[in-house]
């Protein structure tokens, strides 16, 4: 089992224009939801962060639903710590490790992902809450996050890997959200 430590879930680039073009990203809009709100259930902070959101519009509302009171970081470097505002919410949460959704997956999550992990924290891609325009961009983005390092797993895993057992408090909110 992995266990998480002092973890904040990352979510990239979930705007419109681009999740018009995302290969199955009707499972994105089921399943990022379901991070976010088990993220909460367990206090752990959320770092929102939109490319560029006046060429590509906002976050989609299926997914800004859920992050009321979040304040979005916009960026235009494809590295997410490429953002002075992202690395100061960063060390600010004093995380050491992060779970990471988001688009594309071949693009900024994987330039995320990498640059993060050379910076010493541990991280989480969800697998099935990234995309790409097309399925061989994302498998790709999976097979070299894992062979640099990054930790490649689900929602569904990270989340049993968070609550460690069944006598966890809030196992039963969890538990209930991807049942």
């Amino acid at each position: 089992m992995a266990r998480i430590e002092r973890p904040c879930l990352v979510i990239i680039d979930v705007q419109q224009k681009l999740m018009a073009v995302m290969e199955d990203g009707a499972r994105l809009l089921r399943k990022i939801p379901i991070a976010i709100q088990a993220a909460k259930i367990l206090g752990m902070p959320i770092v929102w962060l939109q490319q560029r959101p006046e060429a590509l519009g906002p976050t989609v509302p299926e997914v800004l639903a859920h992050l009321e009171g979040l304040e979005p970081i916009d960026k235009a470097c494809f590295s997410a710590w490429g953002s002075p505002q992202f690395r100061e919410r960063l060390r600010g949460l004093q995380a050491r490790s992060a779970l990471i959704c988001g688009i594309e997956a071949h693009v900024c999550v994987y330039q995320t992902a990498i640059d993060l992990s050379r910076c010493g924290l541990e991280v989480h891609v969800l697998a099935d809450v990234i995309a790409s325009r097309n399925g061989e961009d994302r498998q790709m983005a999976i097979l070299r996050m894992a062979s640099e390092g990054v930790k490649i797993s689900t929602t569904e895993m990270a989340l049993f890997d968070l609550l460690e057992t069944a006598d966890h408090p809030r196992f039963k909110e969890v538990s209930r959200l991807i049942k």
